[in-house]
């Protein structure tokens, strides 16, 4: 008799994820034999007939690194998704060659967190996942305590993945996460960046993965139920103080209530449709910037009035982010005043962008600068 069908879905995704590091881990530490061997043979000296001496081919550079088992981690706040996403790591990096560890991010947001964290980074130890890590973070005011909050986890887990070398880091996110951050770009009045939600791999090196973004959040509160996994429950996430929680609690169920049953996974192809869209419009621009630049590098203003608005703006907002505004700190208002200078310009005096970069049109061309 098999795994209860929510466990089996959850290790099934796991599974996927890990094929994946794998396949991408072997192709970046395997150099090609057949160019060694042949360099080797080139090289050997030759024996009294005049043919090349044989010789055992050195190994690759890379063959050292190759033998060693790539490290994935869980991200584990020790809630049902992140502690059902550990389970499925520690069981399935059991049957593949990979090594499986696991952080717990500790905010201090909570009295008693230091001892919560510390009691999830034994539960972790005690599926076999090692190393194991409690971080704990300081959490600002940028952007507001759920954004300072993020940003302070995503700080420490990437210190923690490039002190430790780990090849990825494995995020609990759900299908019902997904809708919910579709529906807060909605509500933002964002684009279709923002409404494309949250990419199964993202960050530098494809480092973050996130297995479950197919999977409802029940099916992994299931997993846990039926293998006897103690879970918390974060009060936060039930706070109506937070704009996620009043959405999760209140917004959602009102949607499923006057539209039926299927909003979550609405919003969820949604997010993979504009996400295409996205990576479309991504390339597109990046593969025109060229072309709207002048022989000194400046951006030609009337060039970039010919292109579609919506490849223009991509174009403007790559050429701040290459002079130095933080690409989380530059928003849509932004990008729309960049925009003006382009199509409709009135004599406007310079705009100021984050990161002190400042941007100009000086003689039909924009200037974009650190001020």
């Amino acid at each position: 008799m098999g795994p209860h069908p929510a466990v089996a879905a959850i290790r099934l995704a796991v599974r996927r994820v890990l094929h994946d590091v794998l396949t991408e881990h072997t192709a970046q530490h395997t150099v090609p034999e057949l160019s060694t061997t042949a360099q080797t043979a080139s090289t050997a000296p030759a024996t009294p007939t005049g043919q090349a001496a044989p010789t055992v081919p050195s190994a690759p550079p890379g063959a050292r690194d190759a033998s060693r088992t790539p490290l994935v981690l869980v991200a584990c706040s020790g809630g049902a998704d992140s502690m059902a996403l550990a389970s499925a790591l520690a069981f399935e990096a059991r049957k593949l060659p990979v090594r499986a560890g696991g952080i717990t991010v500790d905010h201090g947001l909570q009295d008693g967190s230091g001892l919560r964290a510390a009691e999830v980074a034994v539960r972790l130890t005690a599926m076999g996942l090692e190393p194991v890590e409690a971080v704990t973070v300081t959490v600002g005011r940028d952007g507001g305590p759920e954004a300072a909050a993020r940003d302070a986890r995503y700080a420490a887990l990437d210190e923690a993945a490039e002190r430790l070398g780990a090849a990825a880091v494995l995020l609990g996110h759900t299908r019902d996460d997904q809708a919910e951050t579709v529906l807060l770009g909605l509500a933002r009045g964002s684009g279709i960046r923002s409404l494309s939600g949250m990419a199964a791999v993202s960050g530098a090196e494809g480092r973050y993965r996130r297995p479950f973004l197919q999977l409802d959040r029940q099916t992994a509160r299931k997993a846990c139920m039926v293998q006897s996994l103690p879970v918390w429950d974060d009060p936060m996430n039930a706070d109506p103080a937070y704009t996620r929680s009043r959405l999760r609690h209140e917004g959602l169920p009102a949607l499923e209530k006057s539209l039926g049953k299927g909003v979550v996974e609405a919003l969820a192809r949604t997010a993979q449709l504009c996400r295409d869209d996205a990576d479309a419009l991504d390339t597109w621009a990046a593969d025109v910037e060229p072309s709207v630049r002048d022989e000194t590098g400046h951006l030609v203003c009337a060039r970039l009035y010919a292109l579609p608005p919506a490849v223009r703006r991509r174009v403007l907002r790559r050429a701040a982010i290459a002079e130095g505004a933080p690409a989380g700190s530059l928003f849509a208002r932004h990008i729309e005043e960049l925009d003006r200078l382009i199509t409709s310009w009135r004599g406007q005096g310079a705009i100021n962008l984050p990161g002190r970069v400042e941007a100009r049109r000086q003689g039909g061309r924009l200037v974009i600068r650190q001020g």
